[in-house]
C-alpha cells in the first residue's frame, strides 16, 4: 500500500518514527506536505493527504498534530476521506474492521510513542471487514453527496 503521512509541528517528534513505521510494515510512502519544527496550520497538512487519499496517490493517510482533533475536522471535509481520530489500538482496530477508515489521525500530545507505534501497526494490518459494514460505509457516501442515507440499502 502507498500511505501518506504529515504532521504539523505537535507531531514532529513523531514524524519519523511514523514514517520508519509504514516502511518496515512493507508500505511505499506517497507524496504529503510535511512540517517538522517549524509553526504550520494542520489545515494544509490535512488537506495535502486527504487529497491524495481522495485522488489515488495514496491508499491511506496518517495525520498527527496536537489533539488529532483539527486534522480529523480538517481531513474529514475532503469528499472520499473516512478520517478516524484514533486513541487506542482498539479505536484503530475498529477504525479500519467496521469503518473503512482511510486516514488515521493520532495527538501527538496525549499519547506517547508506544501507544502511537501500536495505533500506527494495528490500523496498518487490518482490513474491512465488509458485509453489513459495507451497507453503512455507502450510507456515509450518500451523505458527503447530499443524499438520504435511508436510501441506501446495499
Amino acid at each position: 500500500m502507498k500511505i501518506a503521512v504529515s504532521t504539523d509541528h505537535r507531531g514532529a517528534d513523531v514524524y519519523q518514527r511514523i514514517i520508519d513505521l509504514v516502511r518496515e510494515s512493507g508500505h511505499e510512502l506517497a507524496d504529503a506536505p510535511t512540517c517538522h519544527t517549524n509553526s504550520c496550520d494542520y489545515p494544509d497538512m490535512a488537506y495535502g493527504v486527504s487529497t491524495a487519499v481522495a485522488e489515488g496517490r495514496a491508499d491511506r493517510g496518517i495525520l498527527v498534530c496536537g489533539s488529532g482533533i483539527g486534522m480529523s475536522i480538517s481531513a474529514n471535509k475532503v469528499p472520499g476521506v473516512r478520517a478516524a481520530l484514533c486513541h487506542d489500538d482498539l479505536t484503530a482496530e475498529m477504525s479500519r474492521r467496521h469503518n473503512n477508515a482511510n486516514v488515521l489521525c493520532m495527538s501527538a500530545d496525549l499519547l506517547g510513542l508506544p501507544l502511537i507505534e501500536k495505533i500506527v501497526s494495528v490500523w496498518l494490518d487490518t482490513e474491512f471487514e465488509g458485509g453489513r459494514h459495507a451497507r453503512r460505509v455507502n450510507k456515509i457516501t450518500a451523505i458527503e453527496s447530499g443524499a438520504d442515507p435511508a436510501t441506501v440499502t446495499e
